[in-house]
């Protein structure tokens, strides 16, 4: 993690109205005030994790990602036959009986937590790794015995789903959030 600071364009001097904090080969990099993050101060973990530099309109890629995954956990539950450990079972995945109710429980957390904006990175992992499971097991067959426009076609939700969860877990959630309001709150307290 290097932090330093930025350079004025005109004159190509040092000022001290921003401080870039970078860690290396991860790809986060922060632009605080100067006087948030004294020279050689590390933002600590959770505050890139929670940090979001996007724009307010990326609360609706939140909504539309949270309330689809929240949705489908329910459904797991209310139609446990179509959508749920039936669905497993006709796929031939492994202990449907339990892993049913486990998917749709993390759909529904992480749903939960992407709709409030809530450790968005962190619950964008596991909806990325049902949306692969599900792309393998379901879509992937499709293709091979049905051809590209037929998979390509009921492939569409998934592929929203996996490449929104994937955006949410680059970018986090946004100025809209609770992981704004935390690492906002946590930077004023830090300072008074």
């Amino acid at each position: 993690m290097r932090a330093g600071s930025n350079t004025d364009l005109r004159g190509g001097h040092p000022h001290r109205s921003e401080v870039a904090v970078s860690s290396f080969g991860t790809g986060f990099c922060l632009r605080l005030p100067a006087h948030d993050v004294p020279d050689g101060v590390a933002i600590t973990m959770l505050q890139r994790l929670l940090h979001s530099d996007t724009t307010r309109s990326l609360v609706v890629i939140r909504l539309m990602v949270g309330a689809v995954f929240l949705s489908e956990g329910i459904q797991k539950f209310l139609f446990p036959d179509q959508r749920g450990v039936g669905r497993f079972m006709n796929i031939g995945l492994p202990m449907p009986e339990i892993l049913g109710p486990f998917v749709g429980t993390f759909e529904i957390v992480c749903g939960s937590l992407v709709l409030l904006g809530l450790a968005t990175r962190l619950a964008a992992i596991p909806l990325l790794i049902i949306m692969a499971v599900a792309l393998i097991t379901t879509k992937w067959p499709m293709l091979v015995e049905q051809g590209f426009w037929f998979m390509a076609h009921e492939a569409r939700t998934d592929w929203s789903m996996f490449l929104g969860s994937l955006f949410l877990l680059i970018v986090g959630a946004g100025p809209w959030s609770v992981d704004s309001r935390v690492t906002s709150g946590r930077r004023s307290a830090v300072h008074d």
